[in-house]
């Protein structure tokens, strides 16, 4: 039997094609039927247009995406023989604000998206407004975002070389008040205890110790038989690098190096959307990939028990906004504000390059490339972290969430596991 059901409330929309056999689900087609065409509206700009232009592809995570399109320029002088030498300043501002707005990304998906699609999944609806806890903590994570950036969302306040901003103490100090509501939030709210306390645990047998609405999420996912669901390939893929994490691909116990040059994209039939592969093997990205390839133990040893799970991949995302909020105090009080914003003159233009850019957005790995002819962009390909998790695979393999979600009990926990991916089909339809 075949049933069709289109998920909305999602950053865009897609269409599901379950093929189910004796109850459960036995296979699923992931279709995005909106094209945008970003990639195409670039071609014959300026090359700088891209910090501009790419931001508009995402409304949740633009700010990875200017960040792609700087280093995809940054990567493509230096490939014309210009040198481009950030200074930590400009370094350490970018992470910062990247850690913003993965944060804020990451706490929007649990309350608007997994808390209340669990607690309705389990008829254990808490009435609560999760929708305005989300509304709270990303209004105040994106206001230290802005301090630096300008604005948010739609910045472009990076550019080759460094960025636009010269902070001032005060900034850095209101900033750093920012960070401190929000550890005060989580410790409050999503966590239910000590925010340190929660950063040293780093085994299963100490779970019980986490309360808040993240303890509850845990606890619903465990006692409704749902720990297990949702396993896929365990396999594990990170090209960037920063926010206190390397790059890397995770089989089974063993880490190996990846190289961009060896990711292939391909038409997938009856969607706008393009699959991905790494020497034509599928891989997962995101948190969960970044936790493996990073050997976070808490998130390694939770992997040990429940493998590539629910409970295993929704934990990865929100523990990783404390790892991040706990990097980003680093960074502020790591900033040197004698040190210059921007080192590259402006009149050091390359007219012809090819460069790439590397990010870890939210949800995985954001490949930008960009080839220059003449001053103008001839070519401009962006790679999302959609493309890994919700293809519908290889001849090999079925794609990750597809993988995923079959042998799931139902449609609705179908849906569900879908979800835990965090699904974004405005970035994909490029």
């Amino acid at each position: 039997m075949i049933v069709k059901k289109l998920i909305e409330k999602i950053e865009g929309e897609a269409e599901l094609n379950f093929s189910m056999h004796k109850g459960s689900v036995e296979d699923v087609r992931i279709s995005f039927g909106f094209y945008r065409g970003i990639e195409e509206i670039l071609v014959n700009k300026s090359p700088r247009d891209a910090l501009v232009i790419t931001p508009r592809v995402c409304g949740i995570c633009n700010h990875a995406h200017l960040l792609a399109a700087v280093g995809a320029l940054e990567n493509g002088y230096e490939n014309a023989g210009i040198a481009v030498i950030l200074s930590n300043k400009a370094r350490y501002i970018r992470e910062f604000t990247l850690a913003c707005e993965l944060i804020q990304n990451h706490i929007k998906w649990f309350y608007m998206t997994i808390l209340p699609q669990l607690e309705r999944l389990t008829g254990e609806e808490g009435g609560e407004n999760h929708a305005l806890k989300a509304s709270y903590l990303s209004t105040t994570i994106t206001k230290a975002l802005a301090i630096f950036a300008g604005q948010w969302p739609h910045s472009s306040y990076a550019v080759p070389g460094g960025v636009t901003c010269d902070p001032t103490y005060v900034d850095v100090m209101q900033a750093t008040a920012l960070i401190d509501e929000t550890i005060r939030f989580f410790e409050q709210v999503i966590i239910g205890m000590e925010f340190e306390r929660y950063l040293q645990i780093d085994s299963v047998t100490q779970l019980h110790e986490v309360q808040g609405d993240f303890g509850n999420t845990l606890h619903l996912l465990g006692t409704h038989g749902m720990a297990h669901t949702g396993q896929s390939h365990d396999r594990f893929i990170v090209f960037g690098e920063g926010l206190g994490m390397q790059s890397g691909k995770s089989i089974a116990t063993t880490v190996s190096r990846v190289e961009v040059r060896y990711v292939k994209e391909w038409p997938q039939k009856g969607s706008t959307a393009k699959a991905v592969a790494y020497k034509d093997r599928i891989y997962e990205t995101g948190p969960l990939a970044r936790a493996m390839v990073n050997k976070a133990p808490i998130v390694k040893s939770l992997h040990k028990r429940y493998k590539d799970g629910l409970l295993t991949r929704i934990f990865a995302r929100v523990h990783e906004s404390t790892a991040l909020l706990s990097h980003a105090k680093h960074l502020l009080q790591k900033l040197d504000l004698n040190e210059p914003s921007c080192t590259l003159e402006s009149r050091l233009l390359a007219d012809t390059f090819e460069g790439v850019g590397v990010v870890e957005a939210a949800r995985g790995s954001l490949i930008h490339k960009t080839r220059v002819e003449a001053k103008k962009i001839t070519n401009y390909e962006i790679i999302v972290p959609t493309q890994w998790n919700l293809s519908d695979g290889t001849e090999q393999d079925r794609g990750v969430a597809v993988e995923a979600m079959c042998g799931t009990r139902s449609i609705e926990e179908a849906s569900f596991v879908f979800r835990s991916f965090d699904v974004c089909s405005v970035c994909t339809t490029q």
